[in-house]
Formats: C-alpha cells, sequence, structure tokens
C-alpha cells in the first residue's frame, strides 16, 4: 500500500497539491493552507502547522525506503559491433585498415581475425547479457584466401566469433539475393563441390553456412515489393526475476545497392532509408519492443580526423544526417559502409542523445554501446547508456582456435593459387602502344564478350573495357607472364588459378547494357577529357576483337572519331542502332568517369570478373595474345 500523503505520480488524486518527494516517481501531498482563525489562535496554530507538516515529511521519507527498494536497478545490454570486415582473415597491411589514429593522436596497429577474437572475449567477460553483430560487407572480400572460395573463410570465422545478426551490406548482395540467402547462409551447394562452392573447412566437413542471419528494411523486389530480407531481429535478455527483454535491431542497406554499386541488382528497389526505419521503428513498438537499435549500412566520416576512432570529430555523411532525422524511437545507430571510425552522441529529433557509432573496417575495431534498460519497461534509460570504440589491439595472444582456421585458408589458398587452367603461347602484358592498347586489356575485353554470349539474354554486340580509368583504379590489375613464376608448379607457358586472380578484376560484375549508337560514339569520344589547366587526360578503353576504330588526335575532343570508321562486326557505327554492350558494373553506372554511359537500358547480369576469367581459361585450354590493330590514329 501507498502510504496516505503519497501516490504514485500516473495516479495523484485529482486537486490535491502536490511537491516532489527526493524520487521522481512519487508526488506527495502538501498540508491545505492555514485559516484566519487558525491565525488568531498562535499556540494552537502552531501545533496544527507543524505536525501535519513533520508528519508529512516523515510520510514522504517512508514513501521513499520503500520505492528504492521495489525498483531494481537498471538491466545492462551490451552491443559488440564490426563493419566492413571484408574477410580480412590476416592482419591487414597499415595502409589498408591495419592502423587507426587514437584519440592522442598516436598511431595503433591493429586488426587480424584472431586478435579480433581475443578483444570480443575480453569485452564480453563479467558481461551478462551480451550480442556481437554485423553492420554489412563482412564478405565478398578482396583478400585471396577468402574470394577464392566464395568467401566461405570468412563464414566460418564470423561464425566462430559468435555472431548473431548482420545488416546486408552492398557487397553481401554482389552476387544475388539468393546466393546470399540459398548459399551463404543455407549453405547449399552449386557447381562442383569443394571446387565452386561448398568447401571442405577447417574442421574436415563440408561448408554448411552461417549460423546467423541478414536483415535488410528497405530492399525489396523491384516487381513485388515485398522485402527480399528480414527487415529486423528481435534479441531477448535477461531481466530480474526471470524475466526476459527485448531489444530490436533494424537494418538498411545503402540505397544506390541495386544499380549504383558494385552489386548491381537491377531485380530490387530500394525504399527511403528514413521512411523505412520509422516505419518499423513503430512497428516494433506496436509488438512491445522499447529498446530500439538501426543498424544501417550506410555511413560517415569526421571532419577531424584528428579526433581518432573514439571521438567524433564533427562526423558528417549520409548516416549522420539520417541520425538527425530517424524517429526518436530508435536508441542507437550503428553504420557503415564508409570506412570510418567514429563515435558521436547525438540528439535525436526530440532532443534527447542517443550514441552513433561506426566500427571502422577490415576488422580494426569494435564498437561497444551498452544499453540501460529500465527492467519494468524494457525502455532505454538514454543518460545510463555509455559507448566506446575499442581498437583491435595485437597486444592480446591471439585466439588460437580462430588463428587455427586462419592458418588453415592460407595454406589451401597456397594450394589453390597452383591450380594450372590453361597454356599461353605469349605474354599478355599491361603495356599500352601509342594509342592505349595493351595485350592484356584487349584479352580482358574478349573475356567478357565471351561471358555476356553465354548468359541468357546478355548476348552483346562488343565488349568495352577501362584500361586506364579517367578516375578510380582499373580492373587490368596485372600481366599473364609467359615465363615461369615464383608460385610452386608454376611453368613456361602455363597459367595458374592465382595469375589470373591477379591480374584481372576486383569483384565487379560483368553487364550486358544497350546502348544508342550515339551513345556509344560518346562513350568512345569521353576516352580523351579536357582538364582544366587546357591539357588533355587520355583514358583509353580497349576493345572486343569484333571491333575496330581509328580517331584523329587533332580534332577538337569530342570530335575525334568519325562513326563511319568504327567497325563492329565489319559494319560501320550506325548512330541511330541500339547496341548491347558488356562492361564490368563500375564502368557502367559512372564509377571509371565515362559520363555517356549514364543513358544505358535494360542491363543484363552476367557473371563476376575473377571467376568469369577462371571460366574462361577452364573452356580455352590455350590462349595466345592478339596483334595491337583494334584502335589505330589517322595518318
Amino acid at each position: 500500500m501507498w502510504p496516505t500523503s503519497c501516490w504514485p505520480r500516473s495516479v495523484t488524486p485529482r486537486g490535491a497539491g502536490v511537491r516532489p518527494c527526493w524520487r521522481a516517481e512519487h508526488h506527495c501531498a502538501v498540508p491545505p493552507a492555514v485559516s484566519r482563525e487558525e491565525e488568531a489562535a498562535p499556540v494552537r496554530n502552531l501545533l496544527r502547522r507543524t505536525v501535519p507538516l513533520a508528519i508529512g515529511a516523515l510520510l514522504c521519507g517512508l514513501a521513499a525506503a520503500p520505492a528504492a527498494a521495489a525498483q531494481p536497478p537498471p538491466v545492462t545490454v551490451q552491443l559488440l559491433d564490426i563493419t566492413d570486415f571484408h574477410g580480412h582473415l590476416q592482419p591487414p597491411a597499415p595502409g589498408d585498415g591495419g592502423t587507426v589514429t587514437g584519440p592522442d593522436g598516436r598511431t595503433v596497429t591493429v586488426g587480424g581475425a584472431a586478435y579480433l577474437a581475443a578483444q570480443l572475449e575480453r569485452l564480453r567477460a563479467g558481461h551478462r547479457n551480451t550480442v556481437t553483430f554485423a553492420t554489412g560487407d563482412s564478405f565478398s572480400g578482396w583478400p585471396f584466401e577468402v574470394d577464392a572460395f566464395r568467401d566461405e573463410p570468412t563464414v566460418e570465422v564470423l561464425n566462430r566469433l559468435g555472431l548473431r545478426f548482420s545488416a546486408a551490406g552492398n557487397h553481401e548482395l554482389d552476387v544475388s539475393p539468393g546466393f546470399l540467402v540459398d548459399h551463404m547462409e543455407h549453405g547449399r551447394c552449386f557447381g562442383t563441390v569443394d571446387r565452386d562452392s561448398c568447401f571442405t573447412d577447417s574442421t574436415g566437413r563440408r561448408f554448411h553456412g552461417a549460423d546467423f542471419d541478414f536483415q535488410s528494411a528497405n530492399l525489396v523486389d523491384a516487381a513485388t515489393g515485398r522485402p527480399v530480407l528480414a527487415p529486423y531481429r528481435v534479441e531477448w535478455f535477461d531481466g530480474p526475476g526471470g524475466t526476459r527483454l527485448p531489444v530490436g535491431f533494424i537494418g538498411l542497406t545503402i540505397p544506390d545497392t541495386p544499380t549504383g554499386s558494385t552489386s548491381f541488382q537491377p531485380g530490387l528497389r530500394a525504399l527511403d532509408e528514413l521512411r523505412t526505419a520509422d516505419r518499423y521503428a513503430a512497428e516494433l513498438r506496436r509488438k512491445g519492443v522499447r529498446a530500439i537499435v538501426l543498424n544501417v549500412h550506410d555511413g560517415g566520416a569526421q571532419r577531424d580526423p584528428a579526433a581518432g576512432y573514439d571521438g567524433c570529430g564533427s562526423a558528417w555523411g549520409p548516416a549522420i544526417d539520417l541520425a538527425a532525422r530517424v524517429s526518436p524511437d530508435i536508441d542507437a545507430i550503428t553504420t557503415g559502409h564508409w570506412h570510418h571510425a567514429f563515435r558521436c552522441v547525438l540528439p535525436d529529433p526530440a532532443g534527447n542523445p542517443r550514441p552513433v557509432l561506426e566500427a571502422g573496417h577490415h576488422g580494426g575495431v569494435v564498437s561497444e554501446i551498452d544499453l540501460a534498460l529500465d527492467p519494468r519497461t524494457g525502455e532505454v534509460i538514454r543518460d545510463r547508456t555509455t559507448s566506446v570504440n575499442h581498437p583491435v589491439t595485437r597486444d592480446l595472444p591471439p585466439d588460437p582456435a580462430v588463428q587455427r582456421i586462419t592458418d588453415y585458408w592460407v595454406d589451401r589458398a597456397a594450394e589453390r593459387r597452383s591450380e594450372p587452367l590453361a597454356r599461353q603461347t605469349g605474354s599478355f602484358t599491361r603495356a599500352e602502344d601509342a594509342d592505349g592498347e595493351s595485350t592484356a586489356a584487349d584479352f580482358f575485353a574478349d573475356v567478357q564478350l565471351w561471358d555476356a554470349a553465354r548468359t541468357p539474354g546478355g548476348h552483346a554486340d562488343l565488349a568495352l573495357l577501362a584500361a586506364r580509368p579517367a578516375v578510380g583504379a582499373t580492373a587490368v590489375r596485372g600481366d599473364l607472364p609467359y615465363d615461369r613464376g615464383d608460385t610452386p608448379g608454376d611453368a613456361d607457358g602455363r597459367v595458374l588459378l592465382g595469375e589470373s586472380w591477379d591480374a584481372y578484376g576486383y569483384g565487379n560484375p560483368v553487364l550486358s547494357v544497350k546502348l544508342t549508337g550515339s551513345r556509344l560514339k560518346a562513350v568512345l569520344e569521353q576516352q580523351w577529357q579536357s582538364r582544366s589547366d587546357g591539357s588533355v587526360r587520355f583514358a583509353p578503353l580497349a576493345v572486343s576483337g569484333n571491333v575496330s576504330y581509328r580517331y584523329d588526335p587533332q580534332r577538337p575532343v569530342g570530335r575525334r572519331i568519325d562513326p563511319a570508321e568504327v567497325l563492329i562486326g565489319g559494319k560501320p557505327l550506325d548512330l541511330r542502332r541500339t547496341y548491347r554492350v558488356a562492361a564490368l558494373a563500375y564502368t557502367v553506372v559512372g564509377g571509371d568517369g565515362y559520363p555517356a554511359f549514364s543513358g544505358y537500358t535494360d542491363p543484363v547480369r552476367c557473371g563476376t570478373d575473377h571467376e568469369v576469367l577462371v571460366d574462361y581459361l577452364r573452356a580455352h585450354p590455350v590462349i595466345s595474345p592478339a596483334p595491337l590493330d583494334r584502335v589505330r590514329r589517322t595518318a
């Protein structure tokens, strides 16, 4: 029973004068005002004024004591987040995420899956309620030891790290939504087992898929509008007296994933991040979930990098903009994609502070948020919630189990690098002639045309490859020399799998798209681009072997090619006709600096660069460099 002069705030009697007790949850009655008659009787008045006041104070004090005893302390739920791991099982190089800037300005060496495992175990110690998750781009990585095994080694490591769930990043969709769900989540095989998929893992068993799942609230099927992944996940944690408290995690994926990134999935459509997050936050509230985290694969960066991995540094970017507007029902935000590390506490639209963190990339940083939950309601107590970014330093002993997994895949990768694929009669090199043509780039353009031809609906009239892009990096990454290299098992004229992987591609799909003849001419003209200082930048495009053309370097930029001198399949370029062109997605979406590609239509997704070249070499046992005669300048 509540004392007669104190009530819970929500049931304070109507009309009662109230003043707060020391505990905010209660209000206590104030004795009534003194009458004129009482003022005429000083002694009686004194008694009547002081005794009720003393009793009221006593009762208010009595009310505080049982309230304090009845209200248990907040329940702490530890959230540990990593992002953009990209399969970096081995410690990354200093320039590739292997160092971060500390709050004191000093450089800290970080990263490596075994060290990450050790740091996570240290952080979990003593926490009853803890969950580890990711903010996307955990796989589709670039290290050979994971890339050559369809990223299955990354999943084995993440399983061992105890990952519970992840937002879907754009790179999780580098192959397809079906590949993500069927293969990576559920372990369904394709192709030849232990060659194309379902490789034998470090335990000697076949790949079984992830022990965690993926969420994306804003990616839907373009035709049906239905989500392709679960929009959110609810985790339950221990409360007092055997109770369980829910925390909801809404996943979001960067909106340009369907048609503006290297994943390129035109069968998907991205919904507005803000409206989607608000919608599912409201849905979770209706279902009784009071603690909500937004796990968004979209990021930001610090304007002041000197603030270090655990500072805010006037952070900016799409994730920061989203944090300023998204529903106050969301209590914390974890971000990714930008490969930066920061920790901010920013006001939500209601003015209440909430943590917004990003955990860098390649396993170099772990974000920790300790949510303080009201054990009665499950609401997050914002002013009791804390956050911190931890560097994954290498001062702890590496976790032996994860180190064994890493060593196993590194050893298997060394064996796979030596796998012979084909023979070559001469060297394919990146060395360019005066017209920007090289045997390596020409060969890879031919490979793209072949890949489009074997793809249903993708058969192309020609292929283009950015040999030396106007911006960014080229997919022509190395040579295929005739002479024997240092890899075990190599020999003169032998093409090894590792050599092919190093020579071409970076995990980018080949697209077959439609371009009008006038657009195609504009693309070819954009190999020459005027700079602000008056000079001309040359960004050559390799063309497939069924194409040849001439250009006049003396003519103005934009008018150097005569359509009549561009032959495609032996016929002059027709400006009014529509052609199918095979090119890498990054080139098509404008990432390589040829904006005329923006007029493409009817995209068809073909294979992914690395795998396409391996397939081509397996299908063509002997390859020979072609003469450099596809591009010529006029006399």
